[in-house]
């Protein structure tokens, strides 16, 4: 039986010496480079391609190049998984948000290309202002590339909490080393910087206009914590409105990679719990998400910072992004679903209260101390006297 929307690959009748006619319409083998027009139909929603992973896990013989026939048959008999292919809003709407986020990237480049010019010229701004491209911070760039080298007029543009630092800002800014070869070099990163922000607020503005028929979605994704608008825009962007399409979360979970697979084979374990390759703009999102979500008293929060202390950090982000688009799939799948969040304790108020208790001692054993522990009776306060 065809899966939906292969009404195109039918074949008329008739065919003799046991040939196909050539198709109207030639199915693709996906591989790098895409042509959404090319998959889609005027106004389709959705659509059928093939992905190159499926067809090498077919068995039998196979022609040896992409052949427009055989990749037909395979995928009208259903022995290849479908891609998933959002609508066109969401294509035109994903467009901007990719190319935002490559943008912000190049930015970022900059940005730390800037530090290191700085470093080339015996300047350590970074060693005390957190972040150099800041108010502060852009004024003494600004005032660097304009060919300022006393160090105590530059060290008077702090603003704000700065200003207490002056005497550790006028030692960072010692200009001895500093050419003016550096200072022309700077002077072009700071305007390749504005360059990129005036960019990426020009797509942040038609991007607000792509998200309008998205907003209730966005709101919804906006309580989570961790996720604001723009990581909230990015996710819709990614895997649509739309969760017909994953039939449950495992689904979605397991499309976008983020779910850890263990390869066996005749006993032995193969790979090393990867999760292969998926959407890597779904990806940053999620990262960036985990990442701020594990900086809040949230049940989020609470789950990375537990798994933090017995796994690597980037096993921890990947469980605890599993957690999170767990949670994306529920909300978009109920118009009406509000998130709740069930709290920094949420863990411990299940947790057997003896398990707790043995947590407890390892930690303090593993600090180089020794723990006897006794029970008390929770109604007079006593010590209970071990059985036996």
């Amino acid at each position: 039986m065809a899966p939906p929307g292969a009404s195109w690959i039918r074949w008329p009748t008739g065919c003799t010496a046991g040939r196909l006619p050539e198709p109207a319409w030639r199915p693709r083998a996906t591989t790098g480079n895409r042509c959404s027009s090319c998959w889609n139909p005027a106004g389709s929603t959705a659509s059928s391609t093939t992905p190159g992973r499926s067809r090498r896990c077919l068995a039998g013989p196979r022609p040896t190049g992409p052949s427009p026939v055989w990749l037909a048959k395979i995928t009208e008999r259903g022995s290849v998984a479908s891609s998933f292919v959002p609508p066109e809003p969401v294509r035109r709407l994903r467009t901007h948000t990719r190319y935002r986020r490559h943008l912000t990237q190049a930015r970022t480049a900059e940005k730390q290309r800037v530090e290191k010019l700085l470093e080339d010229g015996h300047l350590k701004l970074s060693s005390v202002i957190s972040d150099i491209h800041g108010v502060s911070g852009r004024a003494m760039l600004e005032a660097l590339a304009a060919g300022q080298r006393d160090t105590k007029a530059l060290a008077q543009l702090a603003r704000g909490r700065m200003r207490g630092k002056i005497r550790r800002l006028e030692e960072a800014l010692d200009c001895s080393f500093f050419t003016a070869e550096h200072a022309a070099v700077l002077a072009m990163m700071l305007a390749a910087i504005d360059y990129y922000t005036t960019q990426i607020e020009a797509l942040t503005a038609r991007i607000e206009t792509l998200i309008e028929p998205y907003l209730r979605q966005v709101e919804q994704l906006d309580e989570i914590d961790g996720i604001g608008a723009i990581c909230a825009q990015d996710i819709i962007a990614e895997i649509g409105a739309d969760m017909t399409l994953f039939r449950t979360a495992s689904h979605l979970v397991s499309w976008a990679r983020w779910s850890p697979q263990v390869k066996q084979s005749a006993g032995k374990r193969k790979g090393s719990n990867a999760t292969g390759r998926g959407n890597p703009y779904l990806g940053a999102a999620l990262g960036e998400a985990v990442i701020c979500a594990g900086r809040t008293q949230s049940y989020l929060g609470a789950k990375y910072r537990r798994l933090a202390r017995r796994m690597p950090k980037k096993k921890a982000l990947v469980a605890t992004g599993n957690s999170m688009l767990t949670i994306v799939h529920t909300l978009l799948s109920d118009p009406a679903a509000r998130y709740q969040d069930l709290g920094a304790d949420y863990y411990e108020q299940r947790m057997h209260a003896r398990r707790q208790a043995r947590n407890h001692v390892r930690s303090l054993e593993r600090l180089g101390y020794k723990v006897t522990i006794q029970a008390l009776n929770p109604d007079t306060g006593e010590f209970l006297t071990p059985a036996g």
